[in-house]
């Protein structure tokens, strides 16, 4: 057995557990030996182990699986049912599979004299005293689980370290007035000892934290990881037979097998490669007749290859063969109305190639079993977008066509770079992120109505981010020559098109936990998630693709010094709502209606904030830990009897809204028949 290390522990475990279940299931036919869905399980069983010892070469097992396959179905085609003496040999036979399984995944043959192939019962095989657990399943949501924890561990690790240095702060303050008050006596230098001692045990506290969650961390992820091999030593026997079945003839080469990925990528890529490897056999390698007369080798060629760089793994598909005729694109797109004229001249070849992926897109005549063109392209797109991966083409006519995949190693985590825009602070993954530089008036131009500068020597589409997401731009806007200012701009690269983002900062890069969005904000464009980054701040984690889609759509306006003025006359809300998700969805509602807000995550949070700041209205929940709504809305009415407050909860009861009308507030809405226009309404009417 020549296979490598993962395959062979692949072939162990599905191996023993056909074994277990078709043991399992002559138990049964002992004791009703003519039950018919028993058998059929017992052959399905017994075939499946054929199969997968006839993939990894195990000729032994495969043999004997026959022959236990035959001797059951003998049985079962006469309608008979199986005597004694025939279970016993079916028990046999199963005992000798498991001895050359053990043999083949051991790769030496095994000398205990107990294990030679010999009748004997099976309990010798199957001994109590043999029984060990090396391997254990594990379901797929339980390491999910895993690897969120240790991700948010890694995050409460970096928490932590921004405590030391407030403490080292404090410290440092302490010392100063001591030394500047003279104050220093054995009060003071007892509490000096103790802040030594607290920073010192912090710390190492801090360093200790760092080296196990680092390890656990690390720990978790190879166990998610498996080898591209898993699924890479599917596809030649898929390309040989399908290129005999179309009478062509192909060589087929894989490089990267040994690259690992997270489990859940290689389950979930599977089958958009093998829709590209038929892709490139039905539509891209011609006949060998054809490909003689174009002074091709009779023999074509297809590419398998994985890479991998620090932050993605790479798998190109390729192909010698036709390759994807522009003109037949623009031809196609035209038709199915995908463009128009005018937006085709307007597009770069890597625009127009990528028409392909649209929905409906094809350029068959016929919609082709074998590679399904019309949908499969566009699928293929989504499933991996799905990945939070992107798939690009490139093509020379004549001489063939590269698919190539770009896919996050893990999905857990996610490298990315923090910027912050008109006050918010936002997250772009970095991987996306080409080159950064500062746009000043004299970079800026415009064409049809969008504002453009020049990268490599081509037109940049460019936005202010704020202004891309369609949040009211608070004091910024884009750069005039009247105004003069300069912003840090970020070239986003997505499948060979970019785009420049216009930004306020550029603040720092952390690797983040993302948490995906929930029901309430799987609408919201643009927006891949949020994360909580190491300083405790909320943060929205955008998604570059969508904002490609909308930077499409997008026309560049000059705030005047009207609109700048008006929104700097913003109403300020205070906004109070335990729930994340909920608490980031009415942020963004709010202040899309042109409001300023401030946050607080309980009413202890809240409190304190309303005694320190002026607010123009409070929107809180009921239902919070520490104090919630009610008693919050009545600690507010005792220090103000104007504000208004609006509470907003889940609590849909007539009772509910009296007790909070009692409480003092002046609006009560339902969050199970919550509408954000009813919300916008009424602060407008009260405020």
């Amino acid at each position: 057995m020549t296979i490598d290390k993962e395959l062979r522990e692949l072939f162990r475990i599905e191996s023993f557990e056909h074994l277990q279940r078709m043991s399992d299931g002559l138990m049964i036919l002992e004791k009703d030996s003519c039950n018919s869905s028993i058998l059929e399980d017992i052959l399905r069983e017994a075939h499946s182990l054929k199969g997968a010892a006839r993939m990894v070469g195990v000729e032994t097992v495969e043999s004997l699986a026959h022959e236990f396959e035959d001797t059951v179905g003998s049985n079962q085609n006469k309608d008979l049912s199986l005597s004694s003496d025939a279970i016993n040999s079916l028990y046999s036979l199963l005992d000798k599979i498991r001895l050359r399984v053990k043999e083949a995944v051991n790769i030496e043959p095994l000398k205990d004299k107990k294990m030679e192939l010999k009748e004997i019962s099976p309990s010798v095989i199957a001994s109590p005293s043999e029984f060990k657990l090396d391997t254990i399943r594990v379901g797929t949501h339980k390491l999910d689980t895993l690897m969120t924890q240790s991700g948010e561990l890694i995050v409460t690790k970096t928490h932590i370290s921004h405590r030391l240095s407030e403490i080292n702060d404090i410290t440092s303050l302490w010392e100063d007035w001591i030394n500047k008050t003279g104050s220093r006596n054995d009060y003071t230098e007892m509490i000096n000892s103790l802040l030594t001692q607290l920073n010192n045990a912090l710390y190492n506290d801090s360093n200790r934290l760092d080296y196990i969650a680092s390890n656990l961390d690390a720990c978790i992820r190879e166990v998610r990881l498996i080898p591209l091999s898993t699924i890479f030593e599917l596809y030649p026997r898929m390309v040989r037979d399908m290129a005999r079945d179309q009478s062509k003839e192909i060589e087929f080469f894989m490089e990267g097998q040994d690259i690992v990925a997270d489990k859940r990528i290689i389950e979930e890529i599977k089958d958009p490669l093998m829709h590209l490897l038929r892709n490139a056999i039905d539509h891209g390698i011609e006949p060998s007749e054809e490909r003689q007369q174009l002074n091709k080798t009779p023999q074509g060629t297809i590419k398998l290859i994985a890479y991998q760089t620090a932050t993605t793994i790479n798998i190109e598909v390729s192909d010698d063969g036709k390759g994807i005729s522009i003109d037949t694109v623009k031809d196609t797109a035209l038709k199915k109305n995908i463009c128009n004229r005018e937006n085709l001249e307007q597009m770069t070849p890597e625009q127009i190639y990528a028409l392909i992926f649209y929905p409906g897109y094809s350029t068959s005549k016929s919609i082709s079993d074998i590679s399904g063109r019309g949908v499969g392209l566009n699928v293929v797109k989504k499933k991996v977008e799905q990945l939070k991966g992107t798939v690009c083409v490139a093509t020379q006519p004549g001489s063939g066509c590269c698919f190539t995949i770009r896919l996050p190693i893990t999905l857990s985590t996610l490298r990315v770079m923090i910027v912050s825009s008109d006050g918010r602070t936002y997250a772009i993954p970095i991987e996306y992120v080409e080159k950064n530089c500062i746009l000043s008036p004299e970079n800026i131009f415009t064409i049809s109505d969008h504002s453009t500068t020049t990268f490599q020597d081509r037109p940049l589409s460019i936005a202010h981010l704020s202004d891309l997401l369609g949040l009211p731009i608070f004091k910024q806007d884009i750069p005039t020559q009247q105004n003069n200012k300069i912003f840090p701009c970020i070239i986003i690269n997505v499948n060979g098109e970019r785009y420049g983002l216009l930004v306020d900062t550029l603040d720092d890069e952390q690797e983040i936990v993302l948490k995906p969005q929930g029901q309430i904000l799987k609408h919201v464009n643009n927006v891949l998630g949020a994360t909580i980054l190491a300083n405790g701040e909320v943060c929205m984690v955008l998604d570059p693709v969508d904002m490609l889609k909308s930077i499409h759509h997008h026309t560049s306006t000059v705030s005047t010094k009207e609109n700048i003025d008006a929104i700097n006359l913003k109403k300020s809300i205070l906004l109070v709502e335990d729930s994340l998700t909920t608490r980031t969805h009415e942020k963004q509602i709010l202040e899309s209606a042109g409001y300023s807000v401030e946050m607080a995550i309980d009413g202890i949070d809240a409190l304190t904030k309303f005694n320190s700041s002026n607010y123009d209205a409070v929107v809180t929940d009921i239902i919070m830990p520490n104090m919630d709504g009610l008693t919050l809305t009545e600690e507010i009415r005792r220090k103000n009897k104007d504000i208004p407050i609006i509470l907003v909860t889940s609590l849909n009861s007539d009772e509910d809204k009296i007790r909070g009308i009692d409480a003092g507030a002046n609006a009560y809405i339902a969050k199970p028949t919550f509408d954000q226009q009813i919300l916008i309404d009424l602060l407008r009417k009260l405020v």
